[in-house]
């Protein structure tokens, strides 16, 4: 039996780069996933990457009306979570001094809970 045989996933950030290559790697390992992104695109190209059985929902962790809608959706999928992967990041690419409150808010706020990629 595999390690995760089973086991109820939730990978945040999970439709690109790292977070879509562990969704792929728990899969392989037996677990069932749901992963969330927030690009249309990379959202549909997870789906087909990952197949039919994995729910991949748009949910932007930095918004609290979203991740009351992903823990519905968890919960209608799974009931509960044995595993959560907040991969989920958001980045500002300009100089910290030009940074403004907002652009400051929303990456602590990603940080702490997640912003889905």
């Amino acid at each position: 039996m595999s390690r995760l045989q089973g086991k109820r996933t939730l990978i945040t950030g999970g439709t690109s780069g790292i977070g879509l290559e562990t969704a792929k790697q728990f899969l392989a390992d037996g677990a069932r996933v749901i992963v969330t992104g927030v690009n249309p695109d990379s959202i549909a190209k997870a789906k087909a990457e990952l197949g039919s059985e994995v729910l991949a929902v748009r949910a932007d962790s930095a918004s609290v009306a979203a991740q009351k809608e992903l823990a519905q959706a968890v919960e209608a999928q799974y009931g509960q979570l044995d595993i959560a992967f907040l991969n989920a990041g958001v980045s500002v690419w300009m100089p910290v001094e030009e940074w403004t409150e907002e652009m400051f808010d929303r990456s602590s706020t990603s940080t702490s809970r997640g912003h889905t990629s």
